[in-house]
């Protein structure tokens, strides 16, 4: 296992490399709540890893690996018996497009996040995705550029310990 470390100056580390990342627009929270921007404090295990197909090879990586359709969504609606889960879209409720324009969800390593068990409320769609030109700020996610994205997977990751500042 290896788990890397997310520190508030955005900086990801594991082992010898350090790699830029964004991070939530509400900085890191231990009190993460829907909608505050914030990455959450602590361990997010990876789960899995998405891709898109269409635009690049699958990564190589210790987790699944699974490629995205455009019907893949991401239920974010707290009151939604689906939500911080996976949805075929169309869907009803509030949700995000993986199977986006942009390029951020080329990749997404999906975090586990309010997820064992999910409480409503406490925060959905937490990723490890593609930052966008210039590293601004994400909803609550973990960013990194194409490259380091892809070498961070190679190197065996299987989760994030974002810490308090």
């Amino acid at each position: 296992m290896s788990t890397a470390l997310v520190g508030a100056d955005g900086l990801l580390r594991l082992r010898d490399r350090s790699f830029r990342c964004a991070l939530g627009r509400g900085g890191i929270r231990v009190h993460k709540e829907e909608g505050d921007g914030a990455t959450p404090a602590g361990p997010l295990p990876l789960r899995r890893v998405l891709y898109r197909a269409d635009r690049l090879a699958a990564p190589v990586c210790a987790v699944p690996v699974e490629p995205i359709g455009a019907q893949d969504g991401w239920c974010d609606d707290p009151a939604d018996r689906a939500y911080n889960r996976p949805v075929r879209l169309p869907y009803e409720g509030r949700h995000e497009e993986l199977w986006r324009s942009d390029s951020i969800y080329d990749i997404v390593g999906v975090l586990g996040w309010n997820d064992a068990p999910v409480v409503k409320g406490r925060g959905s769609a937490i990723f490890l995705h593609l930052a966008r030109p210039g590293y601004p700020p994400t909803e609550g996610c973990v960013a990194l550029a194409l490259p380091d994205l892809r070498a961070l997977l190679a190197m065996g990751i299987t989760g994030l310990e974002v810490a308090w500042p």
